[in-house]
């Protein structure tokens, strides 16, 4: 890389925070530090053209867990962490809000819904016997019951009788989230890069230098925002999760809306611009899915159409309009990782495939970990 004299100077001299990673975490973790210092020099560097993990990927859903998912945790953490993980889920999003505005995210709170194939009896089941159970222990945080079986009226085919219903649950724009982070960002004198990559990083004399392949520089902090790819950098126990999604072209008539869950959480869908968008189904292939190659796999579309043709919208004609795919972090513990490195490195990544959630939150634990 060779720069100009005036590139080094207003880029890259005198760097107070670098924070690698532009996504919901890295820019959130901008404004709060620019909060607590308004003077300092602050650069986010991004290595896709856009965040290249899921901030700019994700479905879209402002959610805190099915109940099927919500089961499955208690099975691996114990109760107190669950309604931890479930409390931290609910304040991330206030946040969101908060720092965004609920028109900036297009932010529509028509609930959430849970449905079982009619093979799915066990979980099923399971389900129907511990809602009163899980809305128990969720009464602290929402001082009311959270799920509740309704009849299904979207006409759904070979699913069993009931959905769980969750009004807590909503739906936004990833898009115009991360347009508006971006633009509040910038507005606040933060400066970002795109197609920048960090390839790796050194502590010396009470500052780190920071290597872009040959060229390098240095600041006072360095902070990495990079969630799925963050175990190369950090050496934590952060795995990438790659989720594979597709969208319909416009359907008319469409009357499927709110955001829906499918087997424990694997597989999701949603009304967005009258379209039906779907993804999930990386517990076909957790092997093959454990990875940071942003491609689709026919396993795993084919899937997806097939549920939707004979699930979903079993009467409808749709066309596939696109596919793509996010790359999450996910680990053995579904509690983020927000941690200091060493004297001035900090890392806030894991966010076990609810960055919409805890995203702002995480962003704001980071910068508080800064002294």
């Amino acid at each position: 890389m060779h720069f100009s004299y005036w590139e080094l100077k207003n880029w890259f001299t005198n760097i107070d925070f670098t924070i690698v990673g532009s996504g919901i975490v890295g820019l959130h973790c901008a404004l709060a530090l620019r909060e607590r210092f308004p003077e300092h020099k602050i650069l986010v560097l991004e290595r896709g053209i856009l965040p290249q993990g899921a901030s700019t990927k994700n479905a879209g859903f402002a959610c805190f867990g099915s109940l099927s998912e919500i089961l499955d945790d208690l099975k691996s953490h114990s109760e107190e962490e669950v309604i931890q993980l479930i409390q931290k889920r609910w304040n991330g999003l206030q946040l969101l809000r908060k720092n965004l505005g609920d028109a900036a995210i297009d932010f529509k709170p028509f609930g959430g819904y849970e449905l079982f194939l009619k093979t799915d009896e066990s979980s099923y089941s399971e389900c129907l016997q511990k809602l009163p159970f899980v809305n128990e222990i969720l009464k602290p945080i929402f001082r009311t019951d959270v799920f509740a079986k309704e009849v299904d009226r979207f006409d759904f085919k070979g699913i069993q009788e009931y959905l769980i219903f969750n009004p807590y649950e909503a739906q936004i724009d990833t898009g115009k989230m991360m347009h508006t982070l971006l633009q509040k960002a910038i507005a606040n004198n933060i400066m970002v890069l795109n197609q920048v990559e960090v390839t790796s990083f050194q502590e010396q004399n009470n500052q780190v230098e920071i290597a872009l392949g040959d060229f390098s520089f240095r600041a006072k902090k360095l902070l990495f925002a990079t969630n799925g790819f963050a175990g190369a950098l950090t050496n934590h126990q952060v795995k990438p999760a790659r989720a594979q999604v597709l969208i319909t072209e416009p359907i008319p008539d469409l009357d499927i809306k709110g955001t829906f869950h499918l087997d424990k959480g694997y597989y999701y869908f949603r009304n967005i611009d009258d379209r039906i968008l779907f993804g999930g189904g990386r517990n076909l292939d957790f092997e093959g899915e454990t990875t940071t190659d942003l491609t689709q796999t026919d396993l795993i579309q084919n899937r997806l159409e097939e549920l939707l043709k004979e699930v979903i919208l079993p009467d409808t004609d749709f066309k596939i309009a696109h596919r793509w795919s996010g790359i999450m972090g996910l680990g053995s513990s579904k509690r983020p990782i927000v941690d200091q490195l060493s004297e001035n490195v900090y890392c806030g990544v894991r966010l076990g495939g609810m960055g919409v959630a805890i995203g702002s939150l995480i962003g704001q634990e980071l910068a508080d970990l800064v002294k």
